[in-house]
């Protein structure tokens, strides 16, 4: 490239202006308590894993990505968090699930039912659900297979 002044060399390599905006997309994400929700997102947003506490209510973390911004809605997952997830769905564009794959029957059972409950709320039954095994690495964790 030819350029016929200083002016217009200077322009050319540092005032291209902003870059494009990222599309972003506004996502959910659900699970019993203690299934990783917060661990998944401070790792997907670079924080450090330590000092990780349970969400009490909920949290709105941006996921940046090369691409696209997630803006992720966390709900916490305690018993009495639960049964008002759904006045968080509105505006949701998809659902990431977690679950723990090493927890007892009971609370594989629980979470069962609940997501059954997500995949059939009028708000979230046509987004798409990214269904999360978590705590593979734990001695009693299920197969994919098995969850």
């Amino acid at each position: 490239v030819c350029f016929t002044s200083p002016w217009q060399c200077f322009r050319a390599l540092c005032c291209k202006g902003p870059p494009p905006p990222r599309p972003e997309y506004d996502l959910v994400c659900i699970g019993l308590s203690g299934s990783g929700k917060t661990s998944l997102l401070s790792q997907l947003c670079s924080e450090s894993p330590e000092n990780i506490v349970s969400t009490t209510g909920f949290s709105i973390k941006a996921v940046p990505f090369q691409n696209a911004i997630l803006n992720v809605k966390e709900l916490g997952g305690a018993d009495n968090i639960r049964k008002y997830w759904s006045r968080y769905y509105q505006g949701s564009q998809g659902v990431i699930f977690v679950l723990d794959s090493a927890s007892s029957e009971d609370d594989l059972e629980t979470a069962r039912n609940e997501l059954h409950s997500a995949l059939q709320h009028p708000q979230l039954c046509t987004l798409p659900f990214l269904i999360l095994a978590n705590h593979q690495d734990k001695p009693a964790a299920r197969s994919v297979q098995e969850v």
